[in-house]
C-alpha cells in the first residue's frame, strides 16, 4: 500500500491490516452499506503491473485470454493468464493510460505474474513494472454514485468495462448490484476526491467490496485457487473475460477445445450458506451424488452476509445442481448450500 495514501486512510478512521483495509466503523453494517447504499472502498488489495513498450500489445495479446487488442483509452476488459495447460494463474482487468497496459489483480499475486510473465520477454520490447504503489485505487458504488462523479467529471462511463480518463483519474464502470466504478490516480488526487465521497457515503473496508463483486458474479483467483479452474469453470465467457477468435495465446489449445469440443462439467454458482466461520478460497465442496464426493467442487470466493451467514461464489459440478442434489461445505456434515441465480445467463453454455 502507497505509504502516503495508509497514513491518510489510518488518519481518517481506517483499520489497516496487512497492506488491506479491514474496517473503518461497524463491519456487518458496511456490508449492509455495500448491498443498500451509496459507499467509498479502497482498493489496495488490488495491484498494478505496468506492461510499457512498443511491443506490449503483441506480448500481452500472446499471453492473456482476452483480445488485448480492444483495449485503449475508453474501454477496459476482464481477463486471464493461464498456464500452458489452460488453468488460470491470475484473473485481472486490464485498462490503458499513455502507452501503457495496467493488469489489476490481487496484490498477493502480483510478483508471481510479474516473474512468469518476465520469462516470456525473450526479446520483445516489453518492460514490465510492479506499479501498486505509483497510483491509488478506489471504489465508488451505489444507487447516486454517477451522479455523484457527475459532480467531479465532465463525463461518466455508461457502459460496463467503459472508461474516462480526465483531471489525471482514471475511471473504469464495472459490473456490480448497482452502478460501479473504480477510480485510478495520483495519492494527491485520490485523497481529495475520497474526502468529497466521504462527506456523502459509506466508507467501508475490503471485505465489502469483494462482497459486491460476489453477487457480480465476477470470479477472483487467490493463491489458494491458482490453476483449479479453466476460464470456463468461473463464467468468464458469459462476461466478456475470454475471446474465443483472437489467435494464439498460453493455454489457448486448452481452453478452445473445452469450448468447442468439449462438455463444460464444472461451471460457477452463487450461493449462500449458514456457517460460523467464513469459508476461504480453495475449501473442497461435498456431494453424494453419483459418487462425487470430495471431487463436488470448490469455492472460489465467500464474504459476509449482511443478513447472516455467507454468500460465496463456487464451481460445482453441473450435474449435482442439475439433479436438484445437495452441496455441503467441505464433508458430508458441513453446512448445505443454497443457490442462488446470478446477474447473467449462462444457458447457451448448458
Amino acid at each position: 500500500m502507497n505509504s502516503d495514501w495508509q497514513i491518510f486512510l489510518q488518519a481518517n478512521g481506517a483499520h489497516i491490516s496487512k497492506g488491506q483495509v479491514e474496517y473503518f466503523g461497524e463491519q456487518l453494517e458496511e456490508y449492509r452499506d455495500a448491498l443498500e447504499n451509496n459507499i467509498v472502498s479502497d482498493l489496495s488489495h488490488f495491484g498494478l503491473i505496468r506492461v510499457s513498450g512498443e511491443d506490449a500489445e503483441q506480448f500481452l495479446q500472446g499471453q492473456l485470454s482476452n483480445d488485448v487488442r480492444q483495449v485503449n483509452a475508453s474501454h477496459s476488459q476482464l481477463s486471464t493468464y493461464c498456464s500452458p495447460k489452460g488453468r488460470i494463474l491470475a484473473s485481472m482487468r486490464v485498462f490503458k493510460h499513455d502507452d501503457s497496459y495496467y493488469l489489476q489483480l490481487p496484490i498477493e499475486l502480483v510478483q508471481s505474474t510479474l516473474e512468469r510473465l518476465q520469462k516470456y520477454v525473450i526479446i520483445a520490447k516489453v518492460n514490465l513494472t510492479d506499479a501498486s504503489d505509483e497510483w491509488v485505487r478506489i471504489g465508488l458504488s451505489g444507487p447516486d454514485s454517477a451522479k455523484l462523479l457527475n459532480n467531479q467529471l465532465s463525463a461518466v462511463p455508461e457502459k460496463i468495462d467503459a472508461a474516462v480518463q480526465e483531471n489525471g483519474l482514471i475511471v473504469i464502470r464495472i459490473p456490480g448490484p448497482q452502478a460501479r466504478f473504480e477510480l485510478h490516480g495520483p495519492v494527491e488526487e485520490i485523497q481529495s476526491i475520497w474526502q468529497t465521497f466521504s462527506e456523502s457515503v459509506q466508507v467501508v473496508g475490503a471485505g465489502p467490496w469483494a462482497l459486491l463483486d460476489i453477487h457480480a458474479g465476477i470470479p477472483v483467483i487467490y493463491t489458494a485457487t491458482q490453476e483449479a479452474f479453466v476460464p470456463q469453470m468461473v463464467n468468464l465467457q458469459a462476461i466478456n473475460g475470454v475471446s474465443f477468435n483472437k489467435g494464439c495465446y498460453t493455454g489457448q489449445e486448452v481452453v478452445a477445445r473445452m469450448q468447442y469440443l468439449g462438455k463444460l462439467k464444472r461451471r460457477m454458482y452463487l450461493a449462500h450458506v449458514e456457517t460460523s466461520t467464513c469459508p476461504n478460497p480453495g475449501d473442497e465442496l461435498y456431494s453424494s451424488y453419483g459418487g462425487s464426493g470430495q471431487g463436488t467442487g470448490k469455492v472460489v470466493t465467500a464474504q459476509p452476509s449482511a443478513k447472516g451467514g455467507y454468500d460465496l461464489l463456487a464451481v460445482i459440478q453441473v450435474a449435482i445442481p442439475e439433479a436438484n442434489e445437495p452441496v455441503q461445505l467441505l464433508n458430508a456434515e458441513g453446512p448445505e448450500l443454497s443457490l442462488r441465480e446470478l446477474p447473467y445467463s449462462l444457458e447457451a453454455d448448458l
